[in-house]
């Protein structure tokens, strides 16, 4: 796909869920996707290689949680990969505040050279443990927005994220379709860490009929000091 396709491709199914993005915001995109297809071919990135799929399950599917997050917010990004939902999230709305953070240092070199080839401001990508970043005095609790995708279930989520997050501030949670079981085993964990769940969205992509849910989570009290665990911990012994 050229890069005139590429536009028009990516332009109508923005459009589909109602964002907006203009020439050199899709340019951004097409020199991502560009990247993306280059270092995957010497590292694992992703197994979305088709172009058509990582407009829509990666670059579209990213987008849409924008409308939960308002301008000039700080958002961290925990177990970003190769940049879902962060990159896109930055891309289309350059006025966030953005940390990518990933526990492989292979990715944050891939995106770093995104970050740089276009000329980012105000996003960086960290090379560390979720569990370890969560406890330094200026990550934690100093972000309106958390989001993750795809990354664990419910439960271990809330440990990763909830410390992340300020008072009034959300976790946006993005998850697959079958996410009942994850909720009821997640209930406790999200109370004790400060968090209560606010919003629940189901919806289909364009074109896909895969069922996504996104979980929203408000936090309402500060996360006690013990948590989150030790790296390891919280996927190894989830908390109930």
């Amino acid at each position: 796909m050229d890069n005139k396709d590429f536009f028009k491709e990516l332009l109508s199914q923005a459009q589909k869920i109602e964002i907006e993005l203009n020439e050199e915001q899709i340019d951004i995109f097409y020199r991502y996707k560009q990247l993306l297809i280059e270092w995957n071919k010497k590292m694992n990135l992703t197994a979305i290689t088709e172009t058509k799929d990582i407009i829509l399950k990666h670059f579209i599917d990213s987008l849409t949680i924008m409308k939960y997050i308002k301008e000039n917010q700080k958002v961290i990004d925990v177990g970003t990969g190769a940049g879902f939902p962060g990159l896109p999230l930055k891309i289309a709305n350059p006025t966030l505040n953005i940390v990518l953070l990933d526990s492989l240092n292979k990715r944050i070199n891939f995106l770093n050279e995104v970050i740089n080839q276009n000329n980012l401001k105000n996003i960086k990508a960290i090379h560390n443990r979720i569990e370890q970043t969560a406890r330094e005095e200026q990550y934690r609790e100093g972000f309106d927005i958390v989001t993750s995708r795809a990354v664990a279930n419910l439960a271990v989520l809330a440990e990763y994220m909830l410390p992340f997050a300020k008072i009034g501030g959300k976790c946006i949670c993005m998850k697959g379709s079958e996410i009942e079981e994850e909720l009821e085993n997640s209930k406790n964990a999200i109370k004790l860490l400060g968090g209560k769940i606010i919003k629940i969205d189901s919806f289909e992509l364009p074109q896909d009929n895969i069922k996504r849910n996104i979980i929203i989570i408000e936090k309402e009290k500060n996360t006690p000091n013990k948590y989150p665990r030790k790296p390891g911990t919280p996927s190894k012994e989830p908390l109930k």
